[in-house]
Parts: C-alpha cells; structure tokens; sequence
C-alpha cells in the first residue's frame, strides 16, 4: 500500500452489525489539521474517543474499518493520535479484544460473517448528514427519480411513459441505447456499476420541490431483485404499475415476440406455448416463462408491499387507460401530488385510425405511439384463453 493506509479493528464480541467509515467521518481530512484547530475545537474530537461516535461504532461492530492517507501520520495530523487514544481507551474501559488483519484475510472473515453483503446494496447517499458533507458539492440527491413505472410489459406502460412526459413538471429519466431505452438499473448487472451511473441518467431539475422525475422500466415487476434494491435507495419514491387481464398479456407477449420473429414465437403456436411441460425444449420453456411468470400478480405485488407500503403503490387498471386515459391521469396525478393540475381531457384526443388516444398538438396535429404500438392481433381461441387462465393459476 502506498498512497492509502486502512487501520481495521475486528472486535471478538458476537454482534451482528458492522460499519464502514471514510476518513473524513472521524474529521481527518486529507490536508494538515493541527490538534487545536479541530473543527469544534480538540475537546469534540477527544470527546469522539472517549466514549462518543467513534467509540461506540468500534463498539458496537465486530468489523470497523477506517481510512486515512498515510500522510496523516506525520507533521502532526491527527490520525495516529486518535487511533492510538481510541484503542487505549477501549483497552482501559472495556473487555473487548482488538485485532488487525491484512486486507485479503479481513475480506475473508467480513463475508464470513455476513455472506448476504457479497452483493451491494446502495442506500441514499443523503440520508445520512456525514455523507453529504463529504460528498462533492457537484452531486446532489435530487437527481433521483420521485417515482418510477415498474411494468409489466405489455400492459401499457409506453402509453403511460408518454402521458406523464406531457405534464410540464414531470421529467423522465434519459434513454439508454443499451437496455431498449429504459435505465433497467435495479433488475440487471448496471446496478454494480452504483449510484453515480444511476444518477447520470436524470437532469438536474430546475425547482426541487415542484419538478418530478421518474424512470420506467417495464421488466422491475417481476423483478425478485428490483423491490429490496429501489427501496434502499428510494424509500420515500412512489410506485406505479399497470395490470390488464394475464391471459391477454401473455398473448400480447407471444404476438410482440412473433413480431419481432423470435425464432421460438414463429416455430409454435400460443397455446404450444403456454402449455408447455417440463420436459419442453428449454427454449420454449424459456418463451413460456416470458409469457406467464411477469402475470402472477399476487407474488410480485406482495414482494413490492414487503418493501413499500401501500400508500406508496398505485395500482392502474391498464384497459382503463386505454379506454379513459384523462380520468386515470386524473387519478395518477393526484396520487403523485404532482401540480400544477394538467387537463388530460384537452390534451388527448382518440385517433380511429390507430385505435388509441393520442397527444393533441397545436393545430390539430397528433402525436402517437410509434408503429410497433397498438397493433390488432387475431383473437386469442376461447379454449387457448382458459387454459393461460389455467396455466398461470397453477404456476
């Protein structure tokens, strides 16, 4: 180790917490800090050792690991003076052992004792004052989204996405070339790539208080990953889904693949699909779990409600929005408190055409879902329809 030197306490005591602390926590910054220029004076820092935050957080976890420049070990910075006074302190006061380990070794005992931190898990960098001290003056917790669109697809999610962008102080998240336009953050590998990735794709809005961002990304729904993770990081973020019959989205799910001519969509028919067996080629099992898995609406929703509560979820009826889009959006905006009030039934108008409401331009210009929207499909067989009722009762 050259220019970065950890000191790490692992205490023998059998607690189940641990604490991860920047330099800068302890008032140990990177320039030269003389002990009587302390901020708030030397007695707040010995007062930390001595049975305050430090103290306790040494205490009070089994792992604590603190980092300091090396530099801070000389010309009177204060790191070895305050870790030298904390382990005294400690060895004076209570019976807890201390022991150092390398880096390698201390990751080893670290994920021993919590194997579910392998994976991270990003809370709000500005729910905790320390952090936002730190944190450069060029990064800011408002360009985290207000509320998102979890899905499923193909339930309306597009016609929603774009009926919200027509409100003048809601703003979307920026298109991302690489998942299909959605962010996909919290449900793929991008969450590894952390907060400031996340972040990047939102503009810094102009008023905080009265400006609204929001992303949508249809495949959060079934996500078993996507609820834990967006409430760590966006407890107080609303949530919207749409839900249309599960039978229909399974069918518009194997249309929009056929569509696309997926090479499994084309070679079988839906009901093949759905009706599928375990000894199935893997592939078309893999159509059938597209189709069917995103409609069990009961286990997504009750693993969304383990995270949010149910003041914070807003259940839409996807065919009412295709039906009455002005009163759901009437609806929407209330329920995001959102303002100021945009008249929906002026700003949309029904296009016979293609069989959807569309945005009503100035004069008498339209703006609608693109060609892959709306398209008609032949009508789902009476008999293929319950047995997808059937299939996703008994999934």
């Amino acid at each position: 180790m050259t220019a970065m030197s950890s000191l790490v306490s692992v205490c023998s005591v059998g607690l189940v917490s641990h604490y991860v602390l920047p330099r800068q926590t302890c008032g140990l910054f990177t320039h030269t800090i003389f002990y009587k220029e302390y901020p708030g004076g030397p007695k707040e820092l010995d007062k930390s050792i001595r049975g305050g935050e430090l103290f306790l957080t040494v205490l009070l976890n089994p792992i604590s690991i603190f980092m300091t420049h090396l530099s801070n070990y000389g010309n009177d910075r204060l790191g070895l003076y305050t870790f030298v006074n904390l382990a005294n302190f400690l060895k004076c006061w209570t019976n807890l052992r201390l022991h150092t380990l390398p880096p390698l070794q201390l990751a080893h005992n670290y994920f021993t004792l919590f194997p579910e931190q392998r994976n991270p898990l990003w809370q709000n960098p500005c729910d905790d004052k320390r952090h936002k001290d730190i944190w450069s003056k060029e990064k800011t917790c408002d360009r985290l989204p207000k509320f998102m669109v979890v899905g499923p697809q193909k339930t309306g999610t597009t016609a929603l996405y774009l009926f919200l962008l027509m409100h003048p102080s809601v703003s979307s998240s920026f298109p991302s070339s690489k998942t299909f336009e959605e962010v996909q953050f919290f449900n793929t590998n991008n969450y590894h790539k952390g907060i400031d990735w996340y972040m990047e794709f939102f503009p810094v809005p102009s008023n905080v208080s009265t400006d609204f961002l929001f992303e949508k990304s249809a495949n959060y729904f079934p996500s078993e990953d996507t609820p834990k993770r967006a409430a760590a990081l966006l407890p107080k973020a609303k949530i919207l889904t749409l839900l249309i019959n599960p039978s229909d989205r399974a069918y518009s799910w194997y249309q929009h693949q056929r569509a696309h001519e997926d090479r499994v969509a084309t070679r079988f028919s839906f009901y093949e699909v759905i009706s599928a067996n375990q000894h199935a080629p893997a592939e078309l099992r893999s159509l059938q779990n597209r189709c069917l898995v995103p409609g069990l609406y009961a286990t997504h929703l009750e693993r969304w409600l383990t995270y949010y509560p149910p003041s914070q979820l807003m259940i839409i009826d996807g065919q009412q929005l295709r039906n009455d889009p002005a009163a759901v959006m009437d609806e929407v905006q209330k329920f995001l408190g959102v303002s100021p009030y945009f008249n929906y039934s002026q700003a949309l108008t029904f296009d016979p055409q293609k069989g959807f409401w569309c945005q009503l331009l100035d004069g008498g210009r339209t703006k609608c879902l693109g060609k892959s929207k709306g398209r008609r499909y032949p009508p789902m067989d009476t008999e293929v329809h319950c047995s997808s009722r059937y299939s996703l009762k008994h999934q």
